[in-house]
């Protein structure tokens, strides 16, 4: 049997091959761990086992990471920045509104159904009357469904949700951040604090010394350059003091801001004793990317772009949509709502550009870049995140080592101020010697100090740069931010 089609018919046939043609062009597949060779160990935990052999407190849940310091005050400022805290606020309504999109997206692919009603009154050659006017009431339900056939749909729903996934991924990130902010900003504030006490505990030193030089001096014992050179610690140590206690002011205020308070009469509760510093296991590399949500939430991103690549070619495909509608129709509106008033109507839709100027070629085109800088800043995350563990891990190396040698130059330190100080007393050596030995010894301590804190940052920058905590359930007491809590359902 042989079939002739119309000319017109036959020139779309070549077109149709082209559509499917173009339908099927393949998506790029999105590579393991974004293409990065995943190393079996850290390069800075492998000679230090301490670091990735101990345990954590066995109370540590993950995403409560926090209560390994044993500082209640930590404790509660962590709790609060979860729930106050601006920033976490936001990345919250953005997942509300990812997640409201998912909605729209699937409805999309659900039968929508209307209501209508309205009168018109027209003449012309499509009423009855002809050119006499006319009016038609009308009123009845409208029914349309459109074929997802070729994934357009659905491609974009599956868009919509990964959407909505990156976002909670992208919150849990958020939070995470805001509480190592919080964290390190609060440990700082303690050590800023102890400096003060220390630059203080020196300052009275000095003044003693001041004290017994003037006496000294009043005696004829010594010059008055000796007075000059105490009096001149005494002044540079109250302007150490005045720059601390500057330093602690910015850091209360600081916290206000992340705990979401004002930052006017914002104060922090004096703690009981020093925060314990907590041995972080490292674990394994490939842990790292299943744990941190910003990498979870680079990877749902290019999930998303490859998805809306697939919406992008199904443009190509022609649409399918069908249509109903039911009711009344009358020329009165008193009889609208009789029985032989009624009327429907059902129809099928399809529709199939012919020529669009390049716009479905150059909106697939935009689809495939955007999945292509996805997929750049997936790589980039993950890069980033094995490199700022190896930072922190041989952060805390090298700031173990440097810590043990600090302590040893404080223990000298301090022998050489007391011996200076009898012997400066019992005219033995001049003041210059002791002054310089409370100066080395309140160098080294403030020194040690500031070593010591930054092994509290460098301990909470390693928790964030491992995702979080070490356990995967919550233990008692350990409530989650209200935001986070809202945003899991």
């Amino acid at each position: 049997m042989t079939l002739f089609f119309p000319a017109s018919i036959a020139r779309l046939v070549p077109l149709a091959a082209a559509l499917a043609l173009a339908g099927c062009m393949s998506i790029p597949a999105v590579p393991e761990h974004a293409g990065v060779p995943v190393p079996a160990a850290f390069s800075e935990a492998a000679d230090t086992v301490s670091w990735t052999t101990a345990a954590p407190a066995e109370a540590q849940p993950r995403g409560a990471w926090w209560l390994g310091f044993r500082d209640p005050v930590l404790n509660d400022l962590v709790q609060r920045a979860g729930d106050g805290n601006t920033t976490v606020q936001e990345a919250a309504a953005r997942l509300a509104e990812a997640r409201a999109l998912l909605r729209s997206a699937d409805a999309n692919r659900a039968p929508q159904i209307g209501a209508s009603t309205g009168v018109a009154r027209q003449a012309g050659a499509n009423t009855a009357n002809g050119t006499t006017p006319a009016t038609l009431a009308t009123a009845g339900l409208n029914v349309s469904y459109e074929l997802d056939l070729f994934g357009r749909l659905s491609q974009a729903s599956a868009a919509a949700q990964l959407d909505a996934q990156a976002r909670k991924a992208l919150l849990q990130s958020t939070l995470l951040m805001t509480q190592a902010d919080v964290a390190q900003t609060y440990l700082q504030l303690r050590a800023v604090q102890t400096e003060r006490a220390l630059v203080d505990e020196g300052l009275q030193a000095y003044q003693s010394t001041l004290r017994l030089t003037e006496r000294r001096f009043q005696a004829g014992d010594v010059a008055e350059l000796d007075v000059a050179r105490v009096q001149t610690e005494v002044a540079s140590t109250e302007s150490d003091a005045l720059a601390l206690q500057r330093q602690q002011a910015l850091l209360t205020h600081a916290l206000a801001v992340l705990v979401g308070e004002v930052s006017t009469g914002f104060t922090v509760a004096p703690a009981a004793g020093e925060a314990t510093l907590p041995v972080i296991p490292a674990g394994v590399p490939g842990t790292v990317l299943a744990r941190r949500p910003d990498v979870s939430a680079a990877q749902a991103a290019v999930l998303a772009a490859q998805a809306r690549v697939g919406v992008a070619q199904a443009a190509w495909f022609p649409a399918v949509t069908l249509t109903g509608n039911g009711g009344y129709a009358s020329p009165e509106l008193g009889d609208l709502l009789k029985w032989s008033a009624r009327s429907w109507g059902i129809g099928a839709l399809l529709s199939l550009p012919i020529f669009d100027g390049g716009r479905r070629a150059a909106q697939e085109e935009g689809a495939r870049a955007r999945m292509d800088a996805a997929m750049a800043a997936h790589r980039g995350q993950v890069l980033t995140a094995f490199r700022e563990v190896e930072d922190q891990l041989s952060a805390l190396r090298l700031l173990d080592g440097q810590a043990q040698a600090q302590g040893r130059a404080v223990q000298s330190a301090v022998r050489a101020t007391q011996l200076s100080d009898s012997r400066y007393r019992n005219g033995m050596v001049s003041q210059l010697e002791l002054l310089d030995a409370r100066r080395s010894e309140l160098r080294n301590r403030r020194q040690a100090l500031q070593v010591r804190t930054a092994q509290y940052t460098a301990t909470v920058a390693l928790i964030r740069a491992l995702g979080g905590g070490w356990e995967t359930m919550p233990v008692a007491g350990a409530t989650p931010p209200q935001n986070l809590a809202a945003a899991q359902h």
